[in-house]
C-alpha cells in the first residue's frame, strides 16, 4: 500500500506540471444540437501554439443552409469590434469568445432564438499573425460545425454512453475498495493470530522451562 502511494506521487506532479503548461488554453468541440427558441454556443476554439510570440488574430464566421450549397459570410470579429454581416442574423448573433484585444484564442459566438433556418453547417476562420522581431508568420486555423436544430432537447447516445461508463467506474472503484479492505483485514487478522500464536508458545517455553529449573533443586527437610 505505501509503494502505491510513493508512486502516485510522481504522477500527481506531472498531472500538475501539465495542467500549469496547458491549461490555459485547450481546444474543444462544440455542441451540434440547438433547440428551436433558446440561444446556443457555437464554440470555436484555436490555441496559439507558440505562446511567448506576440500575435495579433481575426475570427470570422459563415453559414450554409442545409440543402444549399455556399457560404455566406455571417459574422466578423476584429479587435474587440464586432460586426453582423447577414440580415437573417439580425440581433441575434453575439460575441462570446475571448476578451483579449488582439491575440483571442477563444472565437466563440452565441445565437439568440434559435430557429429552424439556423440548421446548416457553420465555419469558423482564425486568421493569425505571429509577429517576430525580423518577420511576420501568418497562419489560419478553419473549423466547420454542423449544427441541427431540434424542437425538443434529446439527449445523445454519445451523452447516455458517458453516464453510463460513469457509473460502471464508480460501481467498479467501490468493489475494488472494498476487495482492498477484506484484503487488508485478512492480513491484519493473520498477522495478530500468528502473534498471538509465537507468544502463547513463548509463554509455555518459558512456563516449562521454570519447572524443570523446580524440579532440579533439592527439598530439604
Amino acid at each position: 500500500m505505501s509503494a502505491v502511494r510513493l508512486l502516485r506521487v510522481p504522477v500527481l506532479l506531472c498531472l500538475s506540471h501539465v495542467w500549469l503548461c496547458h491549461g490555459a488554453c485547450v481546444e474543444v468541440d462544440s455542441d451540434t444540437e440547438a433547440v428551436a427558441g433558446q440561444g446556443f454556443k457555437l464554440s470555436c476554439i484555436s490555441c496559439k501554439m507558440r505562446g511567448e510570440v506576440p500575435a495579433s488574430a481575426t475570427v470570422d464566421w459563415w453559414f450554409m443552409a442545409k440543402g444549399e450549397s455556399e457560404f455566406t459570410h455571417i459574422y466578423s470579429y476584429a479587435e474587440m469590434s464586432s460586426y453582423i454581416l447577414d440580415d437573417h442574423f439580425d440581433d441575434r448573433l453575439a460575441w462570446d469568445g475571448s476578451k483579449k484585444t488582439y491575440d483571442v484564442e477563444d472565437g466563440s459566438i452565441y445565437i439568440l432564438n434559435v430557429t429552424f433556418n439556423d440548421t446548416g453547417t457553420y465555419r469558423c476562420l482564425f486568421d493569425r499573425m505571429l509577429i517576430f522581431p525580423y518577420y511576420e508568420y501568418r497562419t489560419t486555423t478553419v473549423k466547420f460545425i454542423t449544427l441541427n436544430v431540434v424542437g425538443h432537447a434529446t439527449r445523445g447516445m454519445a451523452s447516455i454512453l458517458s453516464e453510463v461508463m460513469m457509473y460502471v467506474s464508480i460501481i467498479g472503484l467501490q468493489l475494488w475498495l472494498l476487495v482492498e479492505m477484506v484484503y487488508c483485514y485478512r492480513k491484519i487478522a493473520a498477522a495478530g493470530e500468528e502473534a498471538l500464536r509465537e507468544s502463547e508458545a513463548e509463554y509455555l517455553a518459558i512456563s516449562s522451562e521454570g519447572k524443570d529449573k523446580c524440579a532440579g533443586v533439592p527439598v530439604a527437610e
